[in-house]
């Protein structure tokens, strides 16, 4: 289902409790070429705080590296796979770092977890621990994927989803939802209101990777793509405000 207005989803879409939320490395770099923009990061963690605080929803972000090092470009350039993704698990540890800083900064209480042991850095991450903090009213970073090779930060995040009994997951992009083809290559690409998980995987749209459709879609786990480049952009994805694809269970 395709559509150029916003996207209105049913009513039982508008409560949410806890929710995970993919955030990519990119999206924290902002128009620079890598690394972190300043302003960039304090926007996101304001729309972070923005919906821990003012909806009470229990909220779980998951980080990516592509802004510092993304593994598969490392195997690409010829750094052994393994420690290539080993690599890139270490820069999700410096974006959730930032990440919590910034949103203590916004008077928000958060911890960042991570799937490799850093006990200088941070906590470890176990589901006990990040359903501590999360009930505690803190909004939990999750670093390190899923603390393993050659699973992507989206399969982390669905991963963590499932694990956290999460009713939500929000994919935030560099665009307004899931496409029929990569929109900034080809200008014909339409845009889907609402998609199944199983459509998802069968039409291979690249938003997310297959194993991280196939756990939600195992686990019930709807998915709201959407584009984090505007303040208030998680609140307003959450509201089915503006642009964004959901996909569903069925």
């Amino acid at each position: 289902m395709t559509g150029s207005g916003e996207t209105k989803f049913p009513p039982k879409f508008s409560a949410w409790r806890r929710i995970v939320v993919k955030l990519s490395g990119e999206a924290l770099m902002g128009a620079r070429s890598h690394g972190l923009d300043h302003d960039t990061l304090a926007r996101i963690a304001a729309d972070l705080t923005e919906v821990a605080a003012t909806r009470g929803i229990e909220v779980a972000v998951v980080v990516g590296g592509g802004n510092f090092f993304r593994g598969i470009e490392g195997a690409n350039k010829g750094i052994e796979r393994a420690r290539a993704d080993s690599i890139g698990m270490l820069a999700t540890v410096m974006n959730a770092l930032a990440l919590e800083y910034a949103i203590e900064k916004q008077r928000q209480a958060a911890r960042t977890l991570s799937a490799l042991p850093m006990p200088a850095l941070c906590e470890a991450y176990s589901r006990q621990a990040a359903l501590h903090h999360l009930g505690k009213g803190r909004i939990v970073v999750l670093a390190g994927g899923t603390g393993n090779p050659f699973f992507t930060t989206d399969t982390g995040a669905a991963l963590r989803g499932a694990e956290l009994s999460c009713d939500l997951i929000m994919k935030a992009t560099q665009v307004d939802g899931v496409y029929s083809a990569d929109p900034k290559r080809d200008p014909a690409a339409t845009r889907y209101d609402r998609l199944t998980h199983d459509e998802a995987i069968a039409r291979n749209l690249a938003v997310m990777d297959t194993a991280a459709f196939a756990l939600a879609r195992e686990n019930g786990i709807p998915i709201i793509v959407f584009s984090i480049r505007q303040p208030g952009a998680i609140l307003a994805a959450l509201d089915g405000r503006g642009n964004a694809t959901l996909v569903s269970p069925a």
